[in-house]
């Protein structure tokens, strides 16, 4: 070495040899084993200089200055610190994270194994039964009420006019599609007149808690109105929902009003409020337990698509199973197309149009089919009425969330 002078110093604590550069030495503590051995008979070289190394504090100088000191115990090299993870790990922990948030991507393809699973296995979704139906829809707001604030829903009532516009999707376009579709089925198709019934009785339920969570993974600053959209029409489906099918079905249907509000606060409410208070109050638990959300809410909704498909699954595969579809289908396509197309008449100058009609597309397009489902069951002598409402739960989420695939896309 000739421009570089080579002294060892050794402190009394732990001798530990360094290289200066023309600078008047200082005494050193080594911040590892203060009882090693002096490395005098085998100090490194330059080329052999450890690419890892402990460090070492002045003990006459700044005390937070550090400085690369050889290894006590060998002249080649060290573990690495542990409380420094190498960077592969933390990489390999962000991709993880990463592969978990982007479990919402895989949401068409789950609800559509979920469903050919149910059709050909209908035993692996026969237990979860329609007591996990609350809990589960549960779990959905809950997920939405984590990643959102409540500004957001103060901001939402600030929006009477879209609210309007929605409400209008819900109980006077869809029932008049249910209308005509199960006047098709009848006349055109030659179908009995429970599927007929079971038809506009799906139309005139409240719309769905899946279209909170299908306009979340869309447009997520607009799934505060589409929660307050869904809410206020599950809220006035107690009245609205009986009269409607009074008018299409002509059979009044007794409806327990207090079971409807506790399943509202159950359901929608409580859920979504347990999430803005985690999230105000406990963000660390919140930044915690977000990354997870999105696996179990599509693990979750494949259960709540595939479920009432395999418990009527011979409901689905009757004589007329094939044309129920066919129906159902076409209004439900209808029912996306009418809710797009009126959103956008009404807000074509609006700067957020497209997250309106895509909002507004899927409160009118997906209904609550397992509110009908159990209003047919109880309410209808005849089991066919049924029919409709169980294919309508898998064809309402496969195309819902299809639709989310595709606008998903479209916005990247």
């Amino acid at each position: 070495m000739n421009s570089i002078s080579l002294k060892q110093l050794h402190t009394v604590s732990s001798p530990c040899p360094i290289y200066t550069s023309r600078q008047k030495p200082v005494l050193l503590r080594c911040v590892t084993n203060p009882f090693s051995t002096p490395l005098d008979s085998h100090l490194p070289t330059p080329r052999q200089r450890p690419s890892i190394f402990h460090s070492f504090h002045f003990t006459d100088r700044n005390p937070n200055l550090r400085l690369p000191c050889a290894p006590l115990h060998s002249s080649d090299s060290l573990a690495p610190d542990p409380s420094h993870p190498p960077q592969a790990v933390k990489r390999n922990s962000v991709a993880i994270v990463d592969i978990l948030k982007q479990a919402n991507s895989f949401l068409p393809h789950v609800v559509l194994g979920s469903t050919l699973l149910a059709l050909i296995f209908p035993p692996s979704f026969t237990w979860f039964t329609t007591r996990y139906y609350a809990p589960a829809l549960g779990f959905l707001m809950f997920a939405v009420g984590v990643n959102s604030s409540e500004k957001d829903f103060v901001e939402a009532f600030n929006r009477p006019v879209e609210i309007v516009v929605g409400y209008v999707g819900q109980f006077v376009m869809k029932p008049l599609l249910g209308y005509l579709f199960s006047l098709i089925s009848v006349t055109v198709f030659g179908l009995p007149t429970p599927i007929g019934a079971g038809i506009a009785l799906v139309s005139c339920v409240s719309g769905a808690q899946l279209s909170n969570y299908a306009t979340f993974l869309t447009d997520p600053q607009m799934a505060p109105l589409s929660i307050v959209m869904t809410s206020l029409s599950t809220a006035s489906a107690v009245f609205v929902t009986p009269l409607l099918s009074l008018l299409l079905i002509g059979k009044r249907l007794p409806v327990d009003v207090k079971g409807m509000v506790f399943s509202i606060t159950q359901i929608v409410v409580a859920p979504i409020a347990l999430g803005l208070l985690l999230n105000r109050f406990l963000p660390r638990i919140c930044n915690a337990i977000r990354p997870f959300l999105p696996p179990l809410s599509v693990f979750v909704t494949a259960l709540c698509v595939g479920a009432p498909l395999a418990i009527n699954i011979e409901a689905v595969k009757s004589p007329f199973g094939a044309s129920i579809l066919l129906l159902v289908v076409g209004f439900h396509l209808a029912a996306f197309v009418v809710g797009y197309i009126l959103s956008g008449f009404v807000f074509h100058d609006s700067p957020d149009v497209k997250a309106l009609q895509r909002t507004i597309s899927f409160e009118t397009g997906m209904q609550s089919s397992l509110l009908a489902l159990a209003l047919a069951n109880r309410f209808f002598e005849d089991l066919l009425v049924s029919v409709p409402p169980a294919i309508s739960t898998v064809i309402m989420s496969l195309m819902g969330f299809s639709l989310v695939m595709i606008w998903a896309k479209r916005k990247e």
